[in-house]
Order: C-alpha cells, then structure tokens, then sequence
C-alpha cells in the first residue's frame, strides 16, 4: 500500500524536474544574467532524460523543459500586438490585443520547445547511459559509455538549436545556451572558431558528465555500484580549460595596424505607434538634424570631427522617395561638415510596389548615395509567410508591412576613411550565417540599425544585444548599435560594450539622445573560421546525430543498450 502511494509523488517529480530545469536556464540570460545557471540548469532535466524510473517520454519532458525555458524568455514579444493597438506602456489596450500578445508568447515558445523535445527524444533514446557499464563496469567501460552519451547529447543539442536557427519561416535562433555565456569575456572568444551554437556544447558535456559522476557516487554510497571513476567530468573540465586558455590568449594579443572612424549614434526615441505612420512629420526631421549637429557641424572653421553619423532603422517618418523635400534636407545637412551619414528608411520603386527595408549612406550629397535592401526579413512583421493560404491569409490585415527581400550581401563603402561597412538592419544582428557573407579580407565595421520600439521597455533591449555582440566575436569586426528605442552602443571586436548610451541618472536606454565615439577598425580584416565556413560545428554536429539515427535504425546492434 506504501508503495502504491509513494509512485504519483515520484511521477510527478518526473514532470517537475524538466520545468525546474527551464527555469533555472531562463536565469542565465539578461534580466537575471546568472552565468551558474548554463552549468547547472540542465541537470534536473538530465534527471528526468536518464534516471532509472521516469514516467513521461523523452519528448514531452524535452518539451516541459522547453516551455518552461521560453515562455519567461519571450513574454515581451506581447508588446508587439499591443503596440500595434496603440499601447506605450504598460497600461491595459483591450482584451482583443493582450489576448492576441499572450497568444503570441505561448505560440513561439510552444514552437522554441519543439526543440527541447527533439533533443529529450534523442537522448533518451540514443544518448542514455548504460546502467551496468556505467557503474559497474571498470574505469575504462564507464568512462568511455559516460563520454559516449555525453558527446551525442551535447552534438545532438547543438544540432538542434542549428535546425532552430533554420527551419521553419527562416527559424528563430535568439538566445541559445552559448548566449547564456554573453558576460564571460574569456570562454565566448571560441566563437570565432565554432560560431555562438558551437559554444553551447560546453555547457552540456559538462552538465552530462556531471551527472554521470554523480550517479557513480550515489551509487557507491547505496551499494548499489562498484565504479568510482571521475575521468569523464575531468575530461570535460578540461576541455573548458583549453576554451578558456584560447580566449585568454585572444584578450591579450597584441593589436594590429588600425583606422579610427570617429563616429556618432543618434537615437531619437521616438515612439512606435508615432514612428509607424507614415507621414510628415517635421519635428522628427528636426530632431534629427538637431542630434546631428551637435557633434557633426564644422565650427568657427574648424572641419567635423565626426566621419560618420548613424540613424536607427526606418528613421524617416516617410520612405525615402516619398516626398521631394527630402533632397534638400540631405544637401543641407551634409553641407555642416565632412561626414559621411547612413539612416535606415524604406525604399518604395515604381516596379517594386512592396518596398524594401533598407539602409542607405549618403556622402557628400543627396545624389551621391548607396543603398542596401534587408536580406532577412521578419516573418509576421514585415512579410506574411503563406499570405495566400489560410489561416495565415486571415492575418493580412494585421501586418504593419510586407517587404521584399534584398539580395546584396556586399558591403557599402566609406571613402573618408575607407572602410567598408557590414549593413545589418533590425535583428540581422543576431543571425551570424548572413553577417559573415558580408565579409571581405579588409577593413570593415558592423553597423546595425535597429528599432526596439515594438516590445516597449521590456527585456527585449538587452536580449537583443547579448545576441548581436556574438557577430563582433565570430567575424572579429567592431560593430556600432544606432537604435530608436533599445541599446545604442558601441562594441569591440572581442564583443565588450565600450559604450552605451543611457540616462546618466536612471541607467535607462530609453532616451532621446547622442553617442559618439571612436572606432578601432583594423586594416587587415581578419578571416576568422567561422567567417570562412560558417556553422560548420553545427552542421558537423547535426551529421553526427542523423547518423546515430540512421545507424540503430538500419544497423541495429545485436545487443541494443536498454532504454
């Protein structure tokens, strides 16, 4: 009778774990900033995928564990249906707006944990440990069956969050495990080799050899095995060390020949439900110009000390071909000094009625401008995937825009100094496959152009920025953030924020508001691995998965391991 009452408590036990394990990752990413929690949130979730008596399917604890993780990591993606109802703060819009916010928090999050469950599947049913040789086998069976089934699952993890990146209306990488590690200065230099999602391995050899060595201990004080071996765990701790000896060796090189771009951010802070209206609007242009003035204008004969000044996405009220006043505006503007200027704005052309998200750099004049359309667009926010089938069709209404995608993936052209300038605009800032296809082996600088306005004062900002930081690291290039409301901020090439502006006051970013600053370019832009072959860690990972599949499913071992 005493034991049929203590099994719902313990079945239960085996539901808790995977949504304590979402929990505890949620506290690594910015808002909590808890870096322990990367090395250790996984392990009541690796309780659950490989303890000896576990009710649910590795599945649906990878998805518990997944939703329990995204649901708090995305509650300001809300913002965007409400800001669309016409919301500025936090104040109640109508039932029709939050329901809708709500429903799109739990609609990505359900998506993002698809994720978690493919990889619980895996591990449960691939990866999980064999009891016997795991602790009772000798030193040499337990160690290699502990690295065995650490490795896959830590590869099997890194696939995932590739196919996450990927897949499905071009995928929604933000905020994977390795992004859990933005304010470790020295392990996130490995990014350069492996990208952001190679880092993420780590963490997980580490929490799974962990776990094995732990299960060996508990065993031998239960009596219940014989293995003491911690050969594994060291392995991995090694392994760590290695990554942190390369990033240590990273912070102290010494520093090539480089340009100075002396350069100036401007953040207007205008509201989004102002920003997105699309019409004239004068003091948004004099506030413009105002912010730009200040550090930009020649004086008393003396040249600008600025060489180029940065405004945020869609920073013209009016796309840039929709009024003629915006000619002499430039003209005028650039004559006050010898900078150059690149804004954000939407291009409409006559045999392209959808438009275009772009960026475009004035020098010198008006006439003498190159432009940029967005490669990556947002789905459900500037293009409508399936538009023509319901239910997405049903949504049409309810998009703000639907752009075309550009195809240019070269980079514009400063001539004073000559450096060439990585566009990403929005949150192509956290996609690493499209920045590193800007790269040439010269001097070059990442500049994002970016609106936070949609999600309000939410977390949003700082997700946004521990994402992006990781494209300075991997392709070893300093970037600069003009943003309307969020981060503006310059970042060095070891992906350290030199700069941010905020209310000196507050700390807030929401500010109207300048930044100048100076960056370091180097002359010679290095190639790094990661620039070179792009996710190939990931896509070396995912193979190695597909072939455990593809192995026990058409090769069966004789003896399969139990599950």
């Amino acid at each position: 009778m005493s034991g049929q009452m203590s099994r719902p408590p313990r079945h239960l036990l085996s539901y808790v774990l995977p949504l304590v394990s979402g929990g505890l990752l949620t506290c690594a990413f910015p808002l909590w900033n808890q870096e322990w929690a990367v090395w250790l949130g996984l392990v009541p979730l690796l309780a659950g995928l490989w303890g000896e008596k576990t009710r649910p399917s590795g599945f649906v604890t990878g998805f518990l564990a997944g939703l329990a993780f995204f649901i708090p990591n995305l509650t300001w993606v809300r913002h965007s249906s409400r800001v669309l109802a016409g919301a500025v703060d936090e104040r109640w819009v109508g039932l029709g707006a939050e329901l809708m916010g709500a429903g799109a928090v739990v609609g990505l999050a359900s998506y993002c944990a698809l994720y978690f469950a493919l990889w619980g599947w895996f591990v449960r049913r691939y990866a999980r440990p064999d009891t016997q040789r795991l602790l009772h086998g000798s030193w040499q069976v337990s160690t290699l069956e502990s690295l065995r089934c650490s490795l896959l699952a830590a590869a099997a993890w890194v696939a995932c969050e590739w196919l996450r990146s990927t897949t499905v209306v071009t995928g929604f990488g933000w905020n994977g495990l390795g992004v859990g590690l933005h304010q470790n200065r020295v392990l996130i230099q490995v990014a350069d080799l492996v990208g952001v999602m190679g880092l993420s391995f780590l963490p997980v050899l580490v929490a799974c050899t962990g776990w094995n060595t732990l299960r060996r201990q508990v065993a031998i004080y239960q009596g219940t095995g014989t293995c003491r071996t911690r050969l594994d765990f060291t392995l991995a701790l090694v392994l760590l060390l290695v990554g942190a000896g390369y990033g240590m060796n990273r912070l102290t090189q010494n520093s090539t020949e480089q340009l100075t771009v002396r350069t100036l951010l401007v953040q207007p802070n205008v509201p989004q439900v102002e920003a997105w209206e699309h019409r004239p609007k004068p003091h948004l242009y004099e506030r413009l110009a105002r912010l730009t003035r200040l550090y930009a204008e020649a004086r008393e004969g003396r040249p600008s000390n600025i060489d180029l000044v940065v405004w945020p996405e869609s920073a013209l009220p009016v796309h840039l071909y929709g009024l003629p006043d915006h000619e002499p505006f430039f003209d005028q503007l650039l004559s006050l000094g010898s900078f150059s200027l690149l804004t954000g704005t939407e291009i409409y052309q006559e045999n392209d009625p959808a438009g275009h998200v772009s960026a475009v750099l004035f020098q010198g004049s008006y006439a003498n401008r190159q432009e940029h359309h967005k490669v990556h667009l947002v789905p459900f926010g500037e293009y409508l995937p399936l538009g023509d089938c319901p239910p997405f069709s049903w949504l049409r209404g309810l998009i703000p825009g639907d752009f075309t995608p550009g195809t240019s993936t070269e980079p514009l052209r400063l001539n004073k100094p000559q450096v060439g300038l990585i566009p990403l605009i929005c949150f192509e800032d956290t996609v690493g496959r499209l920045a590193r296809r800007f790269v040439r082996p010269q001097a070059q600088m990442i500049v994002n152009l970016t609106n936070d306005g949609w999600f309000l004062n939410s977390r949003a900002m700082e997700v946004h920025t521990a994402n992006a930081k990781f494209r300075a690291i991997e392709l070893r290039r300093p970037m600069v953030r003009a943003t309307n409301t969020g981060v503006t901020c310059f970042i060095d090439s070891l992906g350290t924020v030199t700069h941010r502006l905020s209310d000196p006051q507050t700390g807030s970013t929401l500010v109207e508001g300048c930044l100048p600053g100076e960056v370091r370019v180097p002359t010679t832009g290095e190639m790094t691995l990661y620039a070179r072959h792009g996710d190939w860690f990931a896509l070396l990972c995912l193979g190695l998965a597909v072939w455990i599949v593809l192995r026990q499913r058409f090769f069966p071992r004789p003896c399969p391991l139990p599950h």
